[in-house]
This record gives C-alpha cells, sequence and structure tokens, in this order.
C-alpha cells in the first residue's frame, strides 16, 4: 500500500506544530544523548546543522555542545543562483547574539556571501518531514538537501535527526533525484541504513 504524500505531509506537519515545548525539550535531551556517543559524531570537526523553525526537533543543545567540544559548526544559507545549500561557519558568540538574517521562507540564516560545498562538511544534521526504515527522507519540499548532496558523492555522513512519530513503517516512494540518509535518530532509535 503506498503512502498518500500530500496527506503524510499535512499530518506531520500538523503533528510538529502541535509538540510541546517540554515535549521538545525531552525528544532534543534524548537525541544528544544518543547522538554524543555515535562514532560519526565524535569524529566529525566540522558539522553542518539547521537552525529549527517549523517544529522540527530542536537543534539549540545540539549546536551548543558542539562548541563545548570545539567542534566547527556550520549552518545552511540558500544560494539563490543554483538553489542549492552552501555551509556558512558560526562562532558561538554570533550564534548566541542570535546573528541572523530572517529568509523569506520563515527561516533564519547566517549572514554571509559565501559558504562551503556539503562535501567539505564531515557529519550533517539534517531536519525532515518524514523517514522510512530504509533511509528515505521527506522533507519540507524544496528539493535543497536533495540538490545540495547530489553533487557531495560519500561526504558527509548524512544523519537525520526526527520525532519518534516521523519514522513511518510503510515504504516511502523514493525518486530518483531523492537523497537517503545513512543514518535517522530519533528519541528512541536509532537506524542506520546502508546507502
Amino acid at each position: 500500500m503506498s503512502v498518500d504524500l500530500k496527506i503524510l505531509r499535512k499530518q506531520l506537519r500538523h503533528q510538529r506544530r502541535v509538540v510541546s515545548s517540554f515535549q521538545q525539550k525531552q525528544a532534543q535531551q534524548k537525541v544528544l544523548q544518543q547522538l554524543i556517543r555515535l562514532k560519526s559524531f565524535q569524529h566529525a570537526k566540522k558539522i553542518g546543522v539547521y537552525l529549527h523553525a517549523f517544529g522540527e526537533l530542536n537543534t539549540n543543545q545540539i549546536i551548543e555542545y558542539c562548541f563545548k567540544q570545539h567542534k566547527q559548526v556550520y549552518l545552511p544559507m540558500i544560494c539563490n543562483m543554483n538553489q542549492q545549500l552552501h555551509w556558512v561557519k558560526i562562532t558561538q558568540q554570533q550564534y548566541r547574539n542570535n546573528r541572523f538574517s530572517h529568509h523569506p521562507f520563515g527561516m533564519k540564516e547566517p549572514m554571509a556571501s559565501r559558504g562551503l560545498h556539503v562535501s567539505k562538511l564531515h557529519l550533517l544534521i539534517m531536519p525532515l518531514l518524514a523517514c522510512d526504515i530504509y533511509g528515505t527522507r521527506i522533507g519540507m519540499g524544496g528539493g535543497y538537501y536533495d540538490k545540495t548532496l547530489a553533487s557531495a558523492g560519500q561526504r558527509p555522513f548524512r544523519l537525520g535527526i526526527a520525532h519518534d512519530f516521523q519514522l513511518i513503517e510503510q515504504r516511502l516512494h523514493r525518486e530518483t533525484w531523492d537523497q537517503p540518509l545513512d543514518a535517522l535518530l530519533t528519541p528512541s532509535r536509532y537506524l542506520y541504513f546502508k546507502r
């Protein structure tokens, strides 16, 4: 039985929006506890991560922990010329002072003109709307992560983080351009996929 993507997107967007701040805090703590034990995180020096904006799993604690461990933190910035994401290094001071611009889509992004190609990162922590048990990731629908990762080869390690309800047991349809995850981390599970 195939999943109706339109209905699924609507349901999951709604579910993400109604997650309470208490549930959000608990979820991010559980994900961070698992994340710090992963070799892919421990060995990574350059980490790409997102600023949560639409009910995705909150990344505050992950970002602060990265700074504490002297890891380099990179945030995505949409390049209007090719609709790909470029990764801009931020400082702890910049993060804490909330020195970001507002993108018309509603999220915050770094104020910079240049960034790294995604393949220069060691680990990419990605938001998602849904993921199945085969590593097929469904994003918000813009295709920015897929377009960006299409030219990246095997690097970086692609880790999706999500609330438990975003893991879908049924197989999601994967288009030829869809870029699968290497692993998924939820508050209660860690799944590794063979890409």
